[in-house]
């Protein structure tokens, strides 16, 4: 069966970070750790370690291969939260030792990695079929850094 992995290329620190991730997300585990054997571009035998890990049911693999490309808004990792003291835990120890809180539950990591942090129910609200709803609870995240859930589910039962 084809497998679907997310890659996740680290310039140094790949362990710490993994091993931070496992701990903030339940049913989370590093599945096996290595090293290259081989020459490659990043540099000699053993210098490019390879981390497999799950986040939840998410499978991910950390590359610590030296630099390359920073990380960026156009991959980030979401975890559907289901309060908000969920919510206020990720994100705080998320924000820990240099992260950067960013708009609408977007943030960064200390290793510049991008996360939202996000309640589950906002999906089920901004596709609902009343449209008008849906637009007050986008509105709602939209003016926000960190998500609140009560505020949101305000927004989305208002009339208007």
């Amino acid at each position: 069966m084809t497998n679907v992995v997310s890659n996740l290329w680290f310039e140094k620190d790949a362990l710490e970070a993994v091993e931070f991730y496992i701990s903030l997300v339940p049913n989370s585990a590093i599945i096996r750790t290595t090293t290259l054997p081989a020459e490659s571009p990043s540099g000699p035998p053993g210098s490019v370690k390879v981390i497999e890990f799950t986040l939840g049911k998410q499978e991910f693999m950390a590359l610590e291969a030296g630099p390359l490309d920073p990380f960026n808004h156009s991959f980030s990792i979401m975890i559907q939260c289901d309060n908000q003291q969920e919510i206020d835990r990720l994100w705080n120890a998320l924000l820990e030792n240099g992260g950067e809180a960013e708009q609408c539950g977007w943030l960064r990591d200390r290793w510049g990695l991008c996360w939202q942090i996000a309640p589950r129910v906002l999906g089920d609200m901004i596709a609902h079929s009343d449209r008008e709803r849906a637009k007050r609870a986008t509105e709602a995240m939209l003016g926000m850094v960190k998500l609140d859930i009560a505020a949101l589910e305000q927004a989305f039962h208002s009339h208007g």
